[in-house]
């Protein structure tokens, strides 16, 4: 008996998928979009904020820069400010300067979820506010207002602004050349000007932006001090009285060597302080390994080491007639602790009164540390002039008595 054959039924043959053509077709025709709800502010009541990576030439170098972009809700001003960085203390400074140019602060900030703005995200609207954000939202009296996660339409109008400035003003700045970030950042603020006079309200195109912040500054709040943005952090100090901060060295007075310091941190610049008063300040570099010396915090040691004023690095920085006059007297014995006596007299007369008496000392062709002391001393004497009391004035003066003189002869010659 012969085995029967197995028939498979058309059913049982698996059916091919479809191709990935067809499904990327058949998506396409019908689009899954988010629908959004549009929004509306009354003027005064909210501003929005948001930061954007741009690249511009700056002192000859192509830069990544981090650009804030702060624009009111109602009358739709913005400000622009480039950094180096997102850090706090940008943030801060960038809301001073945008509230400065809006001339007024309104009632709420509308923010995503940044790390300098937001320590943790919570669940719905919890927000853990980093406490040095919050504290300047109490400075100037404003509420801050989170975004959902991945909610960006939430501030849409800021968001909008970040891609309409790429093409309006980034396109002419990344064509340009700037010597420093203060250049670029002036030539931003002619730009906004610019376009706030000369662009019509998305809302009332019969106004222009400019013409609708008039209204808008009414009811905003008014604008106080600026708020002082630094950050803060203890930092120690080297043997050699330097501190270490971002791969930079700063000097600081070498009385402070060994000791921990606070260092407050600004934008442009890096303030010293110990015992609450400053002691130093250097401008901030965004560089590299580098190290920024002060040649007069190491005067006070110099007095004790003469000898390292050949040789001493923060020295090699001084003014030109300095440098000269310490030329000159090294070449004979004990031109190093004369070179000490001079620079010892800053702290007492100032630099510009002890650079004026050196330069005054070259002239002569013959310097000395006794000729610079010399002109310091005629220097003093005619800013603070001797003063001569004013005699009293008499309402009336005494007259001559030749009388008296014979009286008192009568006198001795009775005593004898």
């Amino acid at each position: 008996m012969k085995p029967c054959a197995s028939k498979v039924t058309p059913a049982a043959i698996p059916e091919s998928p479809p191709s990935s053509g067809g499904w990327k077709a058949e998506t396409d025709q019908s689009p899954k979009r988010s629908a959004y709800v549009p929004l509306t502010f009354a003027l005064g009541e909210a501003f929005q904020f948001d930061w954007s990576c741009e690249y511009a030439f700056i002192g000859g170098l192509r830069r990544r820069l981090e650009v804030a972009h702060v624009k009111l809700c109602a009358s739709r001003a913005f400000w622009v400010i480039a950094y180096p960085s997102q850090s706090h203390e940008m943030l801060f400074d960038a809301h001073g300067r945008a509230f400065a140019a809006f001339g007024g602060i309104p009632r709420r900030g509308i923010y995503d979820n940044m790390k300098t703005a937001v320590d943790k995200v919570g669940h719905g609207k919890e927000r853990t506010i980093n406490a040095r954000f919050h504290a300047m939202c109490g400075h100037y009296l404003f509420d801050p207002e989170f975004c959902n996660r991945a909610a960006g339409w939430e501030k849409g109008i800021v968001e909008k602004n970040v891609q309409d400035r790429r093409r309006q003003i980034w396109q002419a700045a990344g064509e340009k050349r700037w010597p420093d970030l203060d250049s670029l950042n002036d030539w931003l603020a002619v730009q906004c000007r610019e376009a706030w006079a000369h662009t019509p309200h998305p809302e009332w195109p019969a106004l222009t932006i400019g013409e609708l912040l008039e209204d808008e500054q009414l009811q905003m709040m008014p604008n106080p001090r600026p708020f002082d943005g630094y950050v803060e952090k203890p930092v120690r100090v080297s043997s050699t009285a330097l501190i270490h901060f971002q791969r930079n060295r700063y000097s600081v007075p070498t009385d402070y060597a060994h000791r921990v310091i606070s260092l407050r941190i600004y934008p442009d610049a890096l303030q010293f302080v110990a015992d609450g008063q400053e002691i130093a300040r250097h401008p901030r570099s965004f560089e590299r390994y580098q190290t920024f010396y002060d040649f007069r915090h190491y005067i006070d040691l110099i007095e004790r080491k003469p000898g390292a004023l050949r040789n001493g690095a923060p020295f090699a920085e001084m003014p030109e007639a300095l440098l000269h006059l310490q030329k000159h007297l090294l070449k004979h014995a004990g031109g190093d602790r004369v070179m000490a006596d001079v620079l010892a007299a800053i702290p007492v007369h100032g630099l510009d009164a002890v650079l004026v008496a050196v330069e005054l000392a070259l002239e002569s062709g013959r310097p000395s540390g006794e000729h610079v002391q010399n002109v310091l001393a005629r220097l003093r004497a005619v800013e603070n002039p001797v003063t001569i009391a004013t005699p009293l004035a008499l309402n009336e003066e005494p007259m001559a008595n030749t009388h008296r003189y014979d009286h008192l002869r009568t006198e001795v010659s009775h005593v004898r």
